[in-house]
């Protein structure tokens, strides 16, 4: 499966019902990660990464090829975090209420759009990316 394979079976899902775990488990195996909005405050992670993070008006997200950067301070402001994530690129950047979204995902690296509707309404641009254009770590 390619990133624009597994976009074209994201696209016109409805929200709640984004994929399926064929889906999820094939995107896996080809190491390709479904980015989508959720609720009023997440960013999803699917296939190669499952996880999720939260998300405000705008919120930019970094990732390596292990997934989002995990914080071992006790304090969410640690600057050894900081530190971490300043050498780690913005992967994704999560819009809400953006070009008629509720949700919109942005980003430089190659990928491949999809639309996640809502009682058919759109709700959320996401995008499908490959593990291989992450950094390592």
């Amino acid at each position: 499966m390619n990133m624009h394979e597994a976009a074209a079976e994201l696209h016109g899902n409805e929200y709640g019902r984004e994929g399926s775990r064929d889906l999820w488990a094939s995107m896996k195996a080809s190491g390709l990660v479904a980015i989508f909005g959720a609720s009023d405050d997440l960013t999803e992670f699917r296939g190669a990464i499952y996880d999720e993070a939260g998300a405000g008006e705008v919120t930019e997200h970094r990732l390596t090829q292990k997934g989002l950067p995990e914080n071992d301070c006790d304090d969410s402001d640690c600057p050894y975090f900081r530190k971490l994530l300043k050498n780690i690129p913005v992967a994704v950047t999560a819009r809400w209420d953006h070009e008629g979204y509720s949700w919109f995902i942005e980003t430089d690296l190659p990928h491949a759009p999809f639309d996640i509707v809502e009682d058919d309404e759109k709700y959320c641009r996401g995008v499908v990316i490959a593990l291989a254009d992450l950094p390592h770590a």
